[in-house]
């Protein structure tokens, strides 16, 4: 009996990457799928021949044709469930918080991107972009995915090492701010990734490929006490979406 077809395997990982990150240049493609970029560039084409695959117009990204983007079959995380499960609590959270919130998904080793997000209706109101990414270390919510997963002190320099910040943070800082969230359940971030901004979230790495809850305001608009209730709160958001599960 002869074992997968490579190039076929090769094919459906590149397939299931685009689905769940979006449209990715040729040297994302190969380093995230671990092929060499000649390789990869043969898949590509092979597979924009086929009419899986398509360009962005005006830039060197591929994303998927528009009759694979919905094929459920490209899709082995629970991304699409978690996704619709949460935008109605997350649309009531951001209402009754008046908190820009965010759902992010692990997209590779070294990226998490925005899966959805809710915003208040407030008349002065912070607004998270669509499909943004991030590094993984990035912020409270590279903070908290850390936590959740328990990473040691080697990935911890690892995903903390690119990330560029806004304000300057140590790294021993920054490692004992992990080592805060994973006792408290939230991570904080106060204006180290965004000035101007505090962000608090909370990991949600049982739901694969590993997801985080985030809630974003203005700073200075809360006081520490607001703060730490703003990250309880998001807690029992993240609890109640697992049990539904």
């Amino acid at each position: 009996m002869t074992g997968p077809v490579r190039s076929v395997s090769q094919a459906f990982a590149i397939l299931r990457l685009l689905g769940d990150a979006g449209p990715l240049s040729l040297s994302d493609v190969a380093r995230i799928v671990g092929l060499s970029p000649s390789s990869c560039l043969n898949l590509l084409r092979t597979l924009v021949g086929e009419g899986a695959l398509e360009r962005e117009a005006g830039s060197k990204a591929y994303r998927l044709a528009p009759a694979w983007q919905e094929a459920a079959l490209l899709r082995r995380d629970g991304t699409a469930q978690l996704v619709a499960r949460a935008r109605p609590s997350m649309a009531r959270f951001a209402q009754r918080s008046e908190a820009a919130v965010g759902l992010w998904k692990i997209v590779s080793r070294e990226r998490m991107q925005l899966a959805a997000h809710a915003e208040s209706d407030a008349g002065m109101r912070l607004r998270l972009a669509d499909d943004q990414r991030q590094p993984l270390g990035g912020g409270a919510a590279g903070r908290a995915i850390a936590a959740a997963q328990a990473v040691d002190d080697l990935e911890l320099a690892r995903r903390f090492a690119p990330v560029r910040w806004q304000a300057e943070l140590a790294f021993d800082t920054y490692a004992r701010q992990v080592k805060d969230a994973s006792s408290r359940g939230f991570a904080i971030d106060e204006g180290f990734a965004h000035r101007g901004v505090v962000t608090v979230a909370t990991g949600l790495v049982d739901v694969d490929p590993g997801f985080c809850l985030s809630a974003s305001i203005v700073a200075g608009s809360r006081s520490a006490d607001e703060i730490d209730r703003l990250g309880a709160d998001l807690v029992r958001l993240r609890g109640a979406l697992s049990e539904s599960d």
